[in-house]
């Protein structure tokens, strides 16, 4: 069906202003979009561009087909690639007919992807041609998948008598607008939290706390009419997903990055004029290494946001000359819809009075509430002093699917949702994160954040990147260990590294030990996989660190 056809269809079931409908949760972004700026691009990837009407009208047969194949309002569709132009196919269709998307992390491996698609009980399971060998080794572990959609290499099969490929699938489907339109309280996006502690856990995401973070993105991330977003996150991850809802919500352009190569992202961002930008700190850490970045035209970019994962305050420095723009720092996670806190682009100050500020995590945004409490009491604590950070707001997520101990573990009875994070606030409001709870170490009694002594680390000029844990040792309980990557061509001294940190921390706060790494584990946020840094210092004790 033309887009023309499709805009008169979604017409038809009423849509957009006028009807009640929230034009910020999924399904009223795409309606009011798709009406109001119909011919305009809305979604690119190399050649590929595709408008708001046209984008519409794909996710409206994606919907018919999906409910054909007997999937209802309520149920999980699963999703499985790379960043690419389908995955916005799922995700709206789902919208438009009351499903919930399911990106899977691709970078897992089949027991465990299977694994988040059996939990979600998906009944349907788009995958890319590419990851096929997967999908074969996850024959017998998908009871609750009826239906397997293949795209990408149309010449590509599967065994699977479950599998059709995209084009017949949607095939003979109208694209009329099936018209679903969810309350507030209906869930839209379940995704997966990392799993960096454990099995990854399904946070559920309502039109509430979607249409509260798209319709705030002109606040939160200067999004416009005519931002063009680069989409360079995973999009199973909030920073990924979340960015891209926000990026696209006054009609602006959205590219899309399927793999993240630093240089092919410094082309994107000088051919295409990207004006906003989403990244974590090891891909600004990869472009300040690639020597394209010396002769790309940035000047089309306004902000460079960043987050997810810790910034050593010489990197951020150096970017901040590096690239000539505004840099925002953002604070949150899966289970707050992502950013809560934002460390806004006036306070970015190298030069001035306020440097100490790009330590900070920035303040709330408005509707945040946050408070600092004592893990163990719940108690708050007095400006200045180190506790978890609690928060409240119109982001919270509904709970983690099918999980209600793990929700009321995490989310109290009046609304206040345990981060895990250590942290304190200053007098004048602003966030700084020491480092997760659970990554505390506890050595002689004295709590050491790891956060606190990476700062120092990374300020070597021998080190591009460190870890520390916490190691058993028989007189403290544990001690400080410190990973790093060395800078190229740099000799390790750990003698020298230990000295260097007892010139700026306290005794008892620094490393009794050093190992060199080639490169740190990070999962696809940017965080480091400080469990397996760890699993060989604890194996076989009785007492395990997570």
């Amino acid at each position: 069906m033309s887009s023309i056809d499709q805009a008169g269809g979604e017409q038809q079931v009423g849509g957009g202003e006028g009807t009640g409908e929230d034009r910020y949760t999924v399904a009223g972004l795409l309606r009011h979009l798709a009406r109001a700026r119909p011919d305009d691009d809305m979604l690119v990837l190399g050649s590929e561009r595709r408008t708001w009407a046209e984008e519409h009208a794909i996710a409206s047969r994606v919907a018919q087909a999906a409910i054909r194949d007997g999937v209802v309002a309520g149920d999980r569709m699963a999703f499985l690639d790379r960043n690419g132009l389908a995955y916005f196919d799922f995700l709206f269709g789902g919208a438009l007919m009351g499903a919930v998307n399911v990106a899977v992390n691709w970078r897992l491996n089949p027991a465990e992807m299977a694994a988040i698609i059996d939990d979600s009980a998906a009944p349907l399971l788009a995958v890319h041609t590419d990851f096929l060998p997967a999908l074969a080794a996850m024959a017998g572990l998908l009871p609750s998948v009826r239906r397997i959609v293949l795209f990408g290499d149309a010449g590509v099969l599967s065994d699977d008598p479950r599998s059709v490929g995209y084009d017949e699938w949607i095939a003979g489907c109208s694209g009329l607008d099936p018209g679903h339109r969810g309350g507030s309280d209906e869930v839209s996006m379940q995704l997966y939290t990392s799993g960096t502690t454990g099995l990854p856990k399904g946070v559920m995401l309502t039109n509430g706390n979607l249409s509260t973070a798209v319709s705030m993105a002109g606040d939160t991330f200067h999004v416009r009419d005519d931002t063009v977003s680069l989409v360079a996150m995973p999009l199973f991850h909030i920073g990924g997903s979340g960015w891209a809802l926000c990026g696209m919500s006054r009609g602006g352009r959205s590219v899309i990055l399927r793999d993240v190569d630093p240089a092919h992202l410094l082309h994107l961002v000088e051919t295409e004029r990207i004006t906003e930008m989403f990244v974590v700190p090891a891909v600004l850490m990869a472009l300040l290494a690639t020597p394209a970045l010396q002769t790309t035209d940035l000047s089309s970019l306004r902000v460079v946001f960043y987050g997810a994962s810790p910034i050593a305050e010489e990197v951020l420095v150096t970017c901040l000359a590096a690239f000539g723009s505004e840099f925002c720092q953002v604070y949150g996670m899966t289970e707050t819809t992502g950013a809560i806190t934002a460390l806004s682009y006036e306070d970015h100050d190298p030069e001035g009075p306020r440097r100490a500020l790009l330590r900070s995590a920035g303040k709330p945004h408005e509707s945040v509430e946050l408070r600092v409490v004592d893990p163990a009491t719940g108690l708050d604590l007095a400006v200045g002093e180190v506790g978890e950070i609690w928060t409240r707001s119109p982001y919270n997520m509904a709970g983690y699917w099918a999980k209600p101990e793990e929700t009321r573990a995490t989310v109290d009875p009046a609304g206040w949702l345990r981060t895990g994070d250590a942290g304190y606030l200053d007098e004048a409001g602003y966030l700084y994160l020491h480092d997760r709870i659970k990554d505390m170490i506890v050595s002689g009694g004295e709590n050491v954040y790891p956060a606190e002594v990476e700062n120092v680390l990374l300020s070597h000029p021998s080190i591009v990147d460190a870890a520390v844990i916490g190691v058993p040792d028989d007189r403290w309980g544990e001690t400080v260990k410190a990973i790093v990557v060395p800078a190229p061509d740099a000799e390790l001294d750990a003698e020298a590294i230990i000295a260097y940190c007892r010139d700026n921390l306290a005794h008892y706060k620094c490393p009794t030990s050093v190992e060199a790494m080639g490169a740190l584990p990070r999962n696809p946020s940017g965080k480091i996989l400080k469990r397996e840094l760890r699993a060989p210092y604890w194996a076989g004790r009785e007492r395990a660190i997570n």
